[in-house]
C-alpha cells in the first residue's frame, strides 16, 4: 500500500477466515487504521494487535455496519456463508446489499471484495452465489473491485487440505472426468499481495479483476504435484461414472472434517477456474508463483508456523489423563502432549532436561530406546551408538542418539527433531513455565505421518508412548526435585 495509503482507515469483515485473517495481520504490520466486523469479537479479540478496533455486528441483519465503516477509506469484503445454516445463498445477497448499502451511507470510497472464478454451463450454487455477491457489490454505487480467483494454495486452506487429505489418506485413487478440469490455483501469499494494492490501483469504475497463478492445470495435476512434494506414490484409476455428486459423498468418508462446505466445493469442480485475459497484470505489479512453488511455499510456511507454535499454550488443556486414542490433532499432525508440575524454580526443572541422552539416558525404559535403535540401523537410521556430545550442555545441530538438536533456549525449551527411520517426521519437545511456587514441565511428541502407512505407524506405536513417555516425565520430575549434589 502506497505511502499516503498508510494514513488511511480500512474497515475488513471476515478476520477470523483464513485468507482474511492474513489480510489483517499484513494490514496491521503496514500500520493501518483497521476496524473489524465480527459476529463473536471475544473470539477475533485474541488474533488483533495494535490499535484494531472490533465492532460487534452481522452481516447479515446489517446491525453494526455503519458504526463499523465510520471513517474508512476502504471496506474488504472478506465472508461467504456457505456452511451455515438454512438457505446460505440468501444469507449471501442479504449480506452483501447490507453491506454495499452501508459502505455508500459511510461515503466509504472503494469496496475490495475476493470472489471466486468460473464460468461455463457447470456452475455449481456456490460459484454462482459468489459471483452473485460481486455483481450486487458493484451496483451498491460504491466503486467496486471484485478480485475472481480460483483454487488457493496455502497451510491451513480449506482447498490445499482436501488435497493432502485426499494424498495422505487414499494410496488408490478413482479419477473421475471432472478431475481434468482446467484450474488456475494461487497461492496464499500472491492474494494477499494483490488484496493489499486493490485500494491503490486505476479504478475508473467497478471491474471484475481475475487473478491466478502462473501456471494452467488441472485438479488431477495438483494432486499428483502434492505427491511428488511430500515424496508419495499414488495410483489413480480412470472412472467414467463417478459424478460431482456421488464424489462429495465419497469425500465426506475420506475427509470428514471438511464434508460441511467441501460437498458444495466439489459439487463446483466441473466448471473452468481459469483467467480469460491479462487484466490483473496490467493494473498490479505482481507475478504470481507457479503451482510446484505454491506447494513448497505451503509446507515451508506450516514447518516455520508448526516450530514457533507454543506448545505450553496450545496444549494447555491436554493433560496425560485427557488424552484420547492417539493423542490429539493439530492440523494434519498428531500430538501427545503431557505435563507434570514441579515445586522448583525454572532451571532447575530445566537441568535434567537438558542432560537426556547419551550415557544418562532417557529417564524410562532405557531397554525400549535401545531396541528402537537397534532396530532402526537396518532400514538406514541412525541408531543410538551417536551419544552426546557433553554429558551437560547442549547447542543447536547437536546430535543425541537418533535425535538431533533443532533449538534450545536454556532454562525454558529444548526441541528435538528425530533422525530414526521412520514414515513420517518427529519432534521431541520440553518446554519449562515459570508458575506460583514453581514450574510446569510440558513434553510434546509431534509427529507428521507421511500417507497411510506413516499414520498406522503412529497408532501402531501410541500404547508405548503412553508407558514410555509417561515414565520419562515422571522420572525426570523426581530427577528436577532432588537437591544439588544429592
Amino acid at each position: 500500500m502506497s505511502e499516503e495509503g498508510t494514513n488511511r482507515r480500512v474497515m475488513m469483515t471476515g478476520a477470523t477466515g483464513y485468507v482474511g485473517g492474513r489480510l489483517l495481520h499484513r494490514l496491521e504490520q503496514d500500520g493501518l487504521g483497521i476496524t473489524c466486523l465480527a459476529r463473536r469479537p471475544q473470539v477475533l479479540a485474541p488474533r488483533v494487535h495494535g490499535a484494531t478496533r472490533i465492532v460487534q455486528g452481522d452481516l447479515v441483519t446489517g446491525v453494526g455496519l455503519d458504526e463499523a465503516m465510520a471513517g474508512a477509506d476502504t471496506a474488504f469484503y472478506m465472508v461467504h456463508s456457505m456452511g451455515a445454516q438454512g438457505d446460505y445463498l440468501a444469507a449471501d445477497r442479504a449480506a452483501a446489499r447490507n453491506f454495499g448499502d452501508a459502505a455508500r451511507r459511510q461515503g466509504v470510497r472503494r469496496i475490495v471484495y475476493l470472489g471466486a472464478l468460473g464460468s461455463g454451463t457447470y456452475m455449481s450454487p456456490h460459484l454462482e452465489s459468489r459471483q452473485e455477491v460481486g455483481r450486487i457489490l458493484r451496483e451498491c454505487g460504491v466503486p467496486t473491485i471484485e478480485l475472481r480467483a480460483s483454487v488457493i494454495i496455502g497451510s491451513g486452506s480449506l482447498s490445499f487440505e482436501m488435497v493432502r487429505a485426499l494424498v495422505d489418506r487414499l494410496p488408490l485413487m478413482v479419477w473421475p472426468k471432472w478431475v481434468d478440469t482446467p484450474t488456475q490455483p494461487i497461492g496464499i501469499e500472491d492474494i494477499v499481495e494483490y488484496l493489499v494494492q486493490a485500494p491503490d490501483v486505476d479504478l475508473p469504475e467497478s471491474m471484475v479483476v481475475e487473478i491466478g497463478g502462473a501456471d494452467l492445470v488441472s485438479y488431477g495435476d495438483l494432486l499428483r504435484a502434492y505427491a511428488r512434494a511430500i515424496g508419495l506414490r499414488r495410483f489413480f484409476i480412470r472412472v467414467p461414472v463417478l459424478t460431482p455428486r456421488l464424489s462429495s459423498l465419497w469425500l465426506m468418508l475420506v475427509t470428514p472434517v471438511y464434508a460441511k462446505v467441501g460437498r458444495q466445493l466439489v459439487e463446483g469442480l466441473r466448471a473452468p477456474t481459469v483467467v480469460s485475459d491479462d487484466r490483473a497484470r496490467r493494473m498490479f505489479a505482481i507475478t504470481p508463483m507457479g503451482m510446484v512453488e505454491q506447494i513448497e511455499r505451503a509446507l515451508l510456511n506450516e514447518d516455520q508456523e508448526f516450530a514457533e507454535t507454543r506448545w505450553s499454550d496450545a496444549m494447555s488443556s491436554v493433560g496425560q489423563d485427557d488424552l484420547a486414542w492417539g493423542g490429539a490433532r493439530k492440523g494434519s499432525r498428531m500430538v501427545d502432549a503431557r505435563s507434570l508440575f514441579v515445586p522448583v524454580p525454572p532451571d532447575r526443572a530445566f537441568a535434567p532436561i537438558q542432560r537426556i541422552g547419551g550415557e544418562q539416558g532417557w529417564y524410562h525404559a532405557n531397554w525400549m530406546w535401545d531396541l528402537r535403535g537397534f532396530l532402526d540401523l537396518p532400514f538406514g537410521g541412525a541408531g543410538t551408538r551417536r551419544g552426546r556430545r557433553d554429558p551437560e550442555h547442549l547447542v543447536v545441530g547437536d546430535t543425541l542418539d537418533f535425535w538431533r538438536v533443532e533449538a534450545i533456549e536454556p532454562g525454558r525449551l529444548l526441541r528435538l527433531h528425530a533422525e530414526m527411520a521412520l514414515p513420517g517426521r518427529a519432534w521431541l519437545q520440553f518446554e519449562v513455565q515459570e508458575v506460583p511456587n514453581g514450574s510446569i514441565i510440558h513434553q510434546t511428541a509431534l509427529y507428521d505421518p507421511r500417507g497411510l502407512l506413516g499414520r498406522a505407524y503412529w497408532y501402531m506405536v501410541w500404547p508405548f508412548h503412553k508407558f514410555v513417555f509417561g515414565g520419562m516425565l515422571r522420572n525426570i520430575g523426581r530427577a528436577a526435585r532432588k537437591k544439588p549434589g544429592r
